[in-house]
């Protein structure tokens, strides 16, 4: 007898096949959604915004990353494109940075 899956993506993906699609102008853009998340770190000393940071690690997932680390070193390996459209602040003269691994 095979064992039951754990997982509740199966059952999670049944409900989605009634759904009524959304229409573009219906649903709300990641990195609004991502800017909605409360930031629990202290003021002082963040260099990266929240959003930011999460936006970089969502990317970094959907790549392949399976670590903290390996999220570090995607977020490293970005080019300045991808980091200014994920919401990195521009520090001039250096531009956009990617957070370090104890940032992610």
């Amino acid at each position: 007898m095979p064992a039951h899956s754990s997982s509740p993506i199966p059952a999670g993906l049944g409900q989605l096949t009634d759904a009524v699609p959304l229409l573009p102008a219906e649903h709300p853009d990641l990195l609004d959604c991502l800017a909605a998340v409360p930031d629990p770190r202290r003021a002082k000393g963040r260099r990266h915004p929240l959003a930011f940071v999460l936006a970089l690690a969502a990317c970094a997932v959907l790549a392949g990353a399976k670590s903290l680390a390996a999220i570090a070193e995607w977020a490293a390996d970005a080019p300045t494109t991808a980091l200014t459209a994920l919401g990195a602040p521009s520090r001039e003269p250096t531009g956009p940075t990617a957070p370090a691994e104890a940032t992610v």
